[in-house]
């Protein structure tokens, strides 16, 4: 595989993950009282909120990491 698309991916796998810690860390530590719900759509609020951190950080962390590296 082409250097360039390996380092693509794994810069956007590392915002991603990066990304995904902070929206749990938020969910569980600021979102207390929709954590602690029992309505059913608290799971589709979840995946929701950690699915848009995680894409904004993957690609914001991908476009740091063209930015400033010479591939």
């Amino acid at each position: 595989m082409p250097p360039l698309i390996v380092f693509m991916i794994t810069r956007t796998a590392i915002g991603f993950t990066i990304g995904t810690a902070v929206g749990l860390f938020l969910w569980f530590n600021g979102l207390s009282q929709i954590s602690t719900s029992s309505a059913p759509e608290k799971w589709l609020a979840f995946g929701l909120f950690i699915y848009l951190f995680a894409s904004t950080f993957g690609g914001g962390y991908l476009a740091t990491a063209l930015m400033q590296d010479d591939v």
